[in-house]
């Protein structure tokens, strides 16, 4: 059963181990409300996961170290566990799903880890390692599911209510709900008055949906960058432990999400990803109630895979309204490109490429169409340019 007294227990065995993540002021996150972040993307692993994984380790009896943990992950758990125990001089190995990302499987590799990958999801990792837990006698490592691991990962609560005694609101990223299980139960326990609110990504909200019909709910398939919190059902003692301690889960658009990466990396000088800045993406597009209010945002990672960094750029500079992109119909006479030029130009956008089309399918057979990607400061400035466009003849396809 989980107690206040395993989390405190937890954080005394982690103080040698973890780095402790001191809070950052993030007031350009959202204008209207007070802003923090807890950055566990800057703890050892590059993730929380370490917290609940060395926890459980350190408490297996020696019987059950000298035959080694298995565990499932999308990658960050992977690296908890590895690193745990290569510290406690024991074997570890690790099931992935095979599309996480190279940077955490190989990450994991680095730490000691014997890796095997399987097709699918994590919970088709987590069917692999039970098999494997069977057959030759490991002890599994629950990514979320497991009391021992919810209260190391239940220290961050503790530290969120020593660094900021009057926060009003916490939010926190949910995958299978270990995270938000043990900071919620640690933060009501001591001050029930503290908001907490779970974030899903929109393409896989097992959580949200287990919380609106109040019983576990298992989804066919998630697609998300979230690849951390890409879960297709919650566990027992973490769905338990939501209904009972969590105020509130809401969900995020991919759209959204990069837009948060974007954001804690111009504003903050923070890399995130996807699973880390969910938290972020609801306080910045008003997902849960944080006018006016003291709020923390659980940064709960940062190991995203570079490969896909640009395009996770590219989105959120679309849905932040700096990139901007407009198809026009001209009448096809001579002047007509220089005039959309000139109009750009006139409010203040940079043209990054543009492609004309004489030959498409237009009702109108003296008109041809102009395909526009622009830089642009906000979506204000894009409208902005779109009503000058307009208030110039131009009629805009899209």
């Amino acid at each position: 059963m989980l107690t206040l007294d395993n989390i405190y227990r937890a954080s005394y065995v982690l103080k040698e181990v973890i780095r402790r993540t001191d809070l950052i002021k993030a007031p350009s996150i959202n204008p209207g409300s007070e802003i923090y972040l807890k950055p566990e993307n800057l703890q050892v692993t590059g993730s929380f996961k370490v917290r609940g994984a060395y926890y459980k380790i350190s408490q297996l009896t020696d019987e059950e170290k000298a035959k080694g943990v298995i565990a499932c992950s999308a990658g960050n758990h992977a690296q908890g566990v590895a690193l745990a125990a290569t510290h406690s001089g024991i074997k570890s190995l690790i099931c992935l799903p095979e599309g996480a990302p190279i940077s955490k499987v190989e990450a994991t590799r680095h730490l000691g880890a014997d890796i095997c990958l399987v097709k699918g999801v994590y919970d088709d990792a987590y069917q692999r390692a039970m098999q494997l837990r069977d057959e030759m006698g490991y002890t599994f490592v629950h990514p979320f599911d497991d009391e021992l691991v919810i209260a190391g990962q239940g220290t961050i609560g503790l530290e969120l209510l020593e660094q900021l005694p009057d926060v009003d609101n916490v939010i926190v990223p949910i995958g299978g709900g270990g995270l938000i299980s043990g900071v919620a139960y640690a933060i009501k326990s001591l001050n029930p008055s503290v908001k907490v609110y779970g974030v899903q990504a929109s393409g896989a909200p097992s959580m949200v949906q287990s919380f609106e019909k109040h019983h576990i709910e298992c989804l066919p398939s998630i697609s998300t960058i979230a690849d951390g919190i890409a879960v297709k059902e919650p566990g027992e003692h973490t769905f338990d432990l939501c209904e009972k301690y969590v105020d509130g889960i809401v969900t995020v658009s991919e759209d959204e999400i990069c837009a948060a990466i974007l954001a804690l990396m111009e504003q903050q000088k923070l890399i995130a990803e996807g699973a880390g800045a969910v938290s972020v993406a609801a306080a910045m597009f008003n997902k849960v109630p944080v006018e006016g209010k003291k709020t923390i945002c659980l940064v709960s990672g940062g190991n995203i895979d570079v490969t896909i960094l640009s395009r996770v750029i590219n989105r959120g500079l679309t849905k932040s309204g700096r990139n901007c992109v407009l198809t026009l119909e001209l009448i096809d006479k001579p002047g007509q490109l220089m005039r959309v030029a000139q109009v750009i130009a006139q409010h203040g956008a940079n043209i990054l490429s543009s492609h004309h089309e004489r030959n498409g399918e237009n009702a109108n057979v003296n008109a041809c169409t102009l395909r526009v990607v622009m830089e642009t400061r906000n979506a204000e400035h894009v409208e902005e340019i779109r009503k000058a466009l307009l208030a110039d003849g131009f009629r805009i396809l899209d």
